[in-house]
């Protein structure tokens, strides 16, 4: 007699809530010409704004997927083959995101290869992968309970490598905290991001606390399962999450709120906001069963890392068509057309709403052939 696992029940808000985030994250990232709104603008340093939301909140999102991926009985010969396999083409798929398009126009209009010695080694999916890697890992061979408290290791050690090892009065601060000499002393500054006169965002060190929001991402799903699609699980979620913003609020004298940094505050903050609004989108669609929105939502949803990888390279690409001397389409069309219908932050936003609308028909498109990019 053979037994075979039930397989989890899915929920629909975890694909929404997903999908949620890749909007928004479209949006943010290609905001057209004029002054973007604050809250679509990350943070300076210290500080929070919306913006600085979507990330954290898309390595939640991976955590939730990975509570249920994890449920299928796997061989650990299997298991291991495949998560280091995702990894490493997850953050492979970023590396030659950043050196896309392979060539450089110069302003004589001239045409180079990039060299690889100028390519961003760090970057948004390259964090992605480190920590779906880490956090792979420890789902894998530790209880909920064990997982919970190396989340909250992960932070402490951050802050004490930080407060420890940094030049005194530095641990907060850019150019000289531990994590950017580290990255500046692995890495090298040509291989780091380039708009910031040295610090990366996505640098090395920032793996370890940023892990902690993908635990927190499958820890909830782990709970959501048990718990199922209840008014009661939603009351959890909301009071969980509140426990931890104030907890943010409270520690934040000391761990200063900072995205760039990806502080433990930061942390506590994100996965708080993150565990109010699923538990909201679960009320919503789960126990009260509203659709508006929800196919839209979950095809976006099942489908992010194409629609990520396509919006970045497409407005590159744009960019690459100088309409005139250093400037390219994508700025033009937000200069020409939208701050012209709407001047200021309105046009700005409007050039990137329609560009993500763009995206999100690259990806129904998809979706209606049965195209997923799984890796």
């Amino acid at each position: 007699m053979t037994t075979v696992a039930a397989k989890p029940e899915r929920f629909a808000s975890l694909d929404m809530f997903r999908g949620a985030t890749i909007f928004l994250m479209i949006v943010v990232n290609t905001a057209g010409a004029g002054t973007p709104f604050t809250q679509l603008v990350h943070a300076p340093w210290i500080g929070f704004t919306l913006a600085d939301l979507i990330y954290p909140s898309f390595l939640f999102a991976v955590g939730n997927a990975m509570s249920f991926a994890l449920t299928r009985p796997m061989p650990d010969g299997v298991f291991l083959r495949r998560i280091f396999k995702r990894a490493a083409l997850i953050f492979l798929l970023g590396f030659l995101m950043y050196w896309f398009p392979f060539v450089t126009h110069h302003a004589d209009g001239s045409w180079a290869v990039k060299p690889f010695g100028e390519t961003r080694v760090t970057g948004v999916l390259q964090r992605i992968a480190l920590c779906y890697l880490l956090a792979g890992l420890l789902a894998r061979y530790l209880s909920p309970r064990w997982l919970l408290a190396t989340a909250v290791a992960l932070i402490v050690a951050y802050w004490a490598i930080l407060v420890g090892l940094s030049p005194p009065g530095e641990a907060f601060g850019r150019y000289r905290n531990a994590g950017t000499l580290f990255d500046l002393w692995l890495i090298g500054p040509e291989h780091l991001y380039r708009k910031d006169h040295g610090f990366d965002p996505e640098g090395l060190l920032g793996t370890l606390p940023a892990t902690a929001n993908v635990i927190a991402g499958y820890l909830a799903g782990v709970a959501i399962q048990r718990w199922g699609k209840h008014a009661a699980t939603v009351k959890r979620m909301v009071l969980i999450g509140a426990a931890l913003v104030l907890m943010a609020v409270l520690i934040a004298p000391v761990f200063p709120i900072a995205k760039k940094l990806w502080t433990g505050s930061f942390v506590l903050l994100t996965v708080g906001l993150d565990m109010i609004l699923l538990g909201a989108v679960i009320g919503v669609v789960e126990v009260k069963g509203v659709q508006a929105g929800r196919g839209f939502l979950q095809m976006l949803g099942r489908n992010p890392l194409a629609i990520y990888l396509f919006s970045e390279l497409l407005v590159v690409a744009l960019e690459l068509i100088h309409v005139r001397p250093g400037v390219g389409l994508y700025r033009w069309i937000g200069e020409t057309w939208f701050q012209t219908l709407a001047p200021g932050p309105v046009g700005s936003l409007l050039c990137a709403l329609a560009y993500t609308l763009v995206c999100c028909a690259f990806g129904w498109m998809l979706d209606r052939r049965g195209i997923i990019l799984k890796v």
